[in-house]
């Protein structure tokens, strides 16, 4: 059995208690998971910033921060082995295959996004957290992109915002359906996974407007991509768009998806084989 340690952001909340039983709740995926690998006989140990002493058999970098801090990664860098060390920038302008430039020849609709992860809430919630504290901000000067934003085309973006690098364009691209669009989502830990195809009647496909939903494959391309963002454990967010895949989104501290929670359920047994599969890789 396994000691394993969860790395998380010194102002960040991995899991907290709930309920008149005090019943033990978390908002990231990544909870539900350990939870089977506990049933399973492994330990568990969640580590709030970089001062304990590095003592387990495997770790998980679960920094929820789009960029993760050096300091992070260099206390990461102690443990034997640490899952997603090589995923500290999930920037979309580092890792979306649909960003377009001002003087790019697209015609079509465009979006503007913020290139921080989840619009920067994450970062923002570390800074309330760390001001509660009487502790300078971790990510200071993030700035709220509250919603994205769709243009008929380049041409209609404001030219102040592609100076922005906070903010990226990018072709507007889901997958047209007969009752309305799509976006695929692949899971993944170490090597097992899920990926589905969510239809949606909104054209910005997420998970609780999903009307229909299908098993499909991962495009080989998509495994070459993982593999060179440096992930081994996350969420990637993509469409099929002219017959390749174009990644999206990248998360490597993924939500729990309530209003899925059967369905996301199902699949924690798998992804802790990954787990399993991992730590046997690197005993």
């Amino acid at each position: 059995m396994a000691r394993i340690a969860v790395i998380t952001h010194e102002f960040d909340r991995f899991q907290s208690r709930r309920g008149l039983l005090w019943r033990r709740d978390s908002p990231y995926m990544l909870f539900d998971l350990l939870e089977e690998l506990k049933r399973r006989g492994h330990s568990v140990q969640v580590l709030s910033g970089t001062s304990a002493k590095p003592a387990a058999d495997i770790a998980v970098l679960h920094v929820d921060a789009t960029v993760t801090s050096p300091d992070y990664v260099e206390y990461a860098r102690a443990f034997r082995f640490c899952l997603n060390l090589g995923a500290a920038d999930i920037s979309k302008r580092r890792i979306s295959g649909a960003v377009v430039g001002k003087d790019d020849g697209w015609k079509g609709q465009v979006i503007v996004k913020s290139s921080l992860n989840h619009r920067g809430t994450p970062e923002q919630q570390l800074n309330r957290r760390a001001r509660r504290a009487g502790k300078a901000m971790p990510f200071p000067g993030v700035e709220s992109f509250d919603q994205y934003q769709i243009h008929a085309s380049l041409a209609d973006v404001p030219a102040e915002l592609f100076g922005r690098e906070d903010l990226i364009v990018e072709k507007f691209i889901p997958e047209p359906e007969p009752d309305g669009f799509a976006a695929r989502f692949w899971l993944f830990c170490g090597e097992r996974e899920r990926c589905t195809r969510h239809v949606s009647p909104q054209s910005l496909v997420k998970g609780d407007d999903t009307i229909r939903r299908e098993a499909v494959p991962v495009p080989d391309e998509l495994r070459a991509l993982r593999r060179k963002l440096g992930f081994d454990y996350g969420k990637f967010d993509f469409v099929m768009h002219e017959g390749r895949a174009v990644l999206l989104d990248a998360n490597k501290t993924p939500g729990r998806a309530r209003n899925l929670s059967s369905f996301i359920a199902a699949g924690n047994a798998n992804l802790a084989d990954g787990f399993e599969g991992l730590i046997r890789q690197h005993a």
